[in-house]
């Protein structure tokens, strides 16, 4: 009887474990309240990571970007935006991103030009820039720009370079899946 006590006990602690892997995952979307301001907050995990086109190869410490999205639920009210960060490295350097016009995506079916909002003011932040001397800024998204980019395959940041020519950026890896379940995940809790 002790034996199959240990055996049992030992599949519980291994389903356990998957369990509280599977709950850490990165795509799952998380959720938090903001106690300062009673505003429910909904982002990934991690932000989405992009790096320039074109820089691999040249043997120049690449330029990143990252992007995530995010949105703010006051009372039923939902208000959804991008959060988009660049950490330059020394190869072109990336124009003011708050300007009008300096920042859109690429998706599989078009451009999207994003325009900066103000988020609302919250006790901690969302995401968080990669490095001190980059930029970071929030831009307005619409539930129909986040379907469009949850079913994009490709995914490119373009931004107005300081010489007034576009840096680009391409996400390192598939991140289709994650945003196919935050966008699943936030139906969810709108309908």
């Amino acid at each position: 009887m002790r034996r199959m006590y240990l055996t049992w006990a030992g599949v519980l602690l291994v389903l356990g474990l998957n369990v509280g892997c599977a709950a850490q995952s990165p795509s799952k979307p998380i959720e938090s309240l903001d106690d300062r301001t009673g505003i429910t907050v909904a982002s990934l995990r991690e932000p989405i990571e992009l790096v320039e086109i074109g820089t691999l190869a040249s043997g120049n410490r690449s330029s990143f970007a990252y992007l995530g999205p995010v949105d703010w639920n006051r009372m039923g009210e939902i208000r959804y935006g991008l959060w988009i960060d660049v950490a330059p490295g020394n190869d072109q350097q990336v124009s003011d991103i708050h300007a009008t016009g300096a920042v859109a995506l690429l998706l599989d079916d078009g451009r999207v030009s994003l325009n900066t909002i103000d988020p609302p003011q919250l006790g901690q932040e969302i995401y968080l820039p990669a490095v001190t001397w980059g930029q970071s800024a929030y831009f307005e998204l619409s539930a129909q720009v986040l379907e469009r980019m949850a079913a994009s395959r490709k995914i490119e940041l373009v931004c107005r370079g300081s010489n007034a020519q576009e840096v680009r950026f391409l996400a390192s890896h598939d991140n289709h899946a994650a945003l196919k379940e935050y966008v699943r995940a936030r139906r969810s809790t709108t309908e």
